[in-house]
């Protein structure tokens, strides 16, 4: 699958010049960036490996060094491809000219004498990508204490951590440089999670004709998958046109395509005559803008109760309504054959069911009949209690435990794995009120509690053994996400659930890219109707952890099939493809587009255009007007004070920011 696997880049014997960057990481992701720095960005890497097999793949033959250098040698292989074709974008050249080899180090810990080694000093940027939050945490403090001025990009998981911790290393940055201007501040801490970057993507998948939501200053930007027009249609063009697909109204399935995809590859960002000579293909729009929510307070998506249907059963809960109804007909009979009042009637009658009343003796037959019944129904009022006392005491006592798949649940999302990324791609799914169904090998697994709060149906078990996703109701499922961190348990689970179902709609993780479209195409010629998609995490998360080491802000990710397509704030000025042209002279086709320009004056705009408003508890407060102007006039010149919202392709945001940094003097 890894074809020939080129020697290791030589290992200067002397630090790297100053202005380089430094990536540690033990898993995928740190691969994924440092190839994205290297042969995107053109920059100057150091990557941090530890020792030794890759912990989360132990099966594969490679080391850590040796997964990365294939890699490497992968990616060296498709720049010098495509270097010597003629379809270069912007006709920038050889991003990577007089860029040296990425180097590589191994050590088991990111320590002082490992990161002064790398050249933590003179580093421009470093990013902490292991997989264990504590070792991220420790590595960043021990990397502010040697280099005040770097500019940190960590991977964490907890959120509200990550949150505190950014705060107190740009607080401990500008102690230690008094007088920084904040502006810089402002980039020199940025944390992220992988998890949150792509489990919007990979919930997405699971739905047909599902959007994206990019947020900016309190707005919502959609960006909706439109499927091919039917013969005789027209699709919808939206706001604006971000991507044409290979998708077409012949082939619907398209062919997932990726940057190494050649022709089948979507087209990103096209011109107005690509997307009007290509008819029949299907398309990413701009669909709307809205205001956001303001950001409220975290609320339980479960509670710790349980409604009456799932603390008695439905046998139980008809027998108390033939009971009931058998008391009322019990005390109408009375009524008419008494001729006593309507409360009387009804006491007595509750009388003769408790075995409470004296005997009818000397009474009309009809009172005496009557009496005889309702001791008849007291009898079965014993069994019915006990049986509900005994229901209520059992569903209590497993009120903590993981509910079972119901009988008849249908149209459901199969998803398996409840690891970092399976517990994200659920909440999103529960966001969306999507019904799921949880398959989990790992009892304790990170997502467990979390299933457990929102009581969402889970299967304990393998997937790969038989039986388990009849469990979870596979038959009449909509959609399987296989999201465990093996690509070998995702791929069998797939070809099971397929055999099951074949129409099923199934999107698996898988890492490698080759094998995941050897994967794509072999599944799509075995089920032509069905619809399949292969996603990889890092390959998600990647890009906007690259552009955080650039010091820019991301507003977020689109993956287009296997591409992806990224929203960025930019300043203006300093970029000589934008400042001083209009926005129609400014688009650049395969490359970046301006959306929106924000006219808020330079001294009172938000740092932060991905930050939602604050909640007002009361509700008074109108939310701030947003400054982004989002219907712009083609002849709008941009100055050098605009800060513009663009979209942009991976190669277009580094052409930007690589040729920013190129007029910088002194860099």
């Amino acid at each position: 699958m890894l074809g020939f696997v080129p020697p290791l880049p030589q290992q200067p014997g002397r630090p790297p010049s100053s202005g380089h960057m430094i990536v540690c990481g033990d898993d995928a992701l740190a691969r994924r960036l440092a190839v994205e720095l290297r042969f995107i960005y053109g920059e100057r890497v150091t990557l941090l490996l530890p020792p030794g097999r890759d912990a989360n793949n132990p099966e594969t033959p490679l080391t850590q060094r040796g997964r990365a250098a294939a890699l490497f040698g992968r990616m060296s292989a498709a720049m010098n491809r495509a270097g010597n074709g003629s379809g270069t974008t912007g006709g920038s050249g050889d991003t990577n000219a007089g860029v040296e080899a990425v180097r590589i180090m191994e050590a088991p810990e990111p320590s002082d004498d490992v990161l002064e080694e790398a050249g933590i000093d003179r580093a421009a940027a470093l990013a902490l990508v292991y997989d264990d939050d504590e070792r991220n945490i420790r590595a960043a403090l021990t990397a502010r204490r040697l280099n005040p001025r770097l500019r940190l990009v960590i991977r964490l998981y907890n959120r509200k951590l990550g949150q505190h911790l950014e705060e107190l290393l740009d607080q401990a940055a500008a102690v230690a440089m008094p007088g920084i201007d904040p502006a810089l501040l402002d980039a020199s801490t940025t944390v992220l999670s992988d998890a949150d970057t792509a489990a919007p993507a990979l919930a997405a998948t699971a739905l047909t004709g599902s959007s994206k939501i990019i947020q900016a200053e309190g707005l919502l930007l959609r960006a909706a998958e439109r499927p091919p027009p039917r013969p005789g249609e027209s699709a919808d063009p939206g706001l604006c046109t971000l991507a044409l697909l290979s998708s077409t109204t012949n082939d619907p399935a398209g062919a997932e395509g990726s940057d190494s995809s050649g022709d089948e590859a979507p087209q990103l960002l096209p011109d107005e005559r690509a997307v009007a000579d290509a008819t029949g293909r299907g398309t990413v729009v701009l669909e709307a803008i809205s205001r956001a929510d303001p950001d409220r307070p975290a609320t339980r998506m479960g509670g710790r109760g349980a409604p009456l249907s799932q603390i008695f059963s439905r046998r139980l809960r008809w027998s108390a309504l033939g009971f009931a109804l058998a008391a009322v007909a019990l005390v109408i009979a009375s009524l008419l054959t008494t001729k006593d009042t309507a409360l009387h009637s009804a006491y007595l009658t509750v009388l003769d069911l408790l075995g409470m009343n004296d005997p009818a003796e000397g009474a009309r037959p009809a009172r005496q009949i009557i009496q005889i019944l309702s001791g008849i129904a007291g009898l079965l009022l014993l069994p019915l209690l006990i049986a509900a006392v005994l229901e209520a005491f059992g569903t209590l006592r497993t009120a903590s435990s993981l509910r079972r798949p119901p009988r008849g649940l249908g149209g459901h999302v199969v998803l398996l794995g409840l690891g970092k990324i399976g517990t994200r791609v659920l909440v999103r799914l529960r966001e969306l009120d999507i019904p799921v169904v949880v398959v989990e090998e790992d009892p304790e697994a990170r997502g467990i509690p979390l299933a457990r709060s929102m009581h969402v149906p889970t299967v304990i078990g393998d997937v790969t053994q038989e039986g388990v996703l009849e469990a979870a109701k596979i038959r009449r499922a909509h959609a399987l996400l296989a999201l465990t961190s093996i690509d070998t348990t995702n791929l069998e689970a797939t070809l099971y659930a397929r055999s099951v179902k074949p129409d099923l709609r199934v999107a698996l993780r898988l890492y490698d890219d080759e094998f995941a479209t050897a994967v794509y195409r072999t599944l799509r010629t075995a089920h032509p109707g069905a619809l399949t998609r292969s996603r990889s995490v890092s390959h998600l998360a990647a890009p906007s952890f690259a552009v955080a080491m650039m010091g820019r802000q991301i507003l977020g990710a689109v993956p287009v099939e296997r591409k992806v397509m990224l929203f960025a704030a930019l300043e203006v000025a300093g970029h000589p493809q934008l400042e001083g042209h209009t926005v129609e002279q400014a688009f650049r086709a395969g490359a970046w587009r301006v959306l929106a320009i924000d006219a808020t004056p330079p001294a009172d705009r938000n740092p932060d255009l991905a930050a939602l408003p604050p909640f007002d508890p009361e509700g008074d407060a109108a939310p701030p007007p947003s400054g982004l102007v989002w219907d712009l006039h083609p002849g709008y010149v941009l100055r050098a004070q605009d800060r513009v919202v663009i979209a942009a392709t991976r190669r277009g945001l580094a052409e930007l920011l690589r040729r920013q940094r190129s007029a910088v003097p002194g860099r």
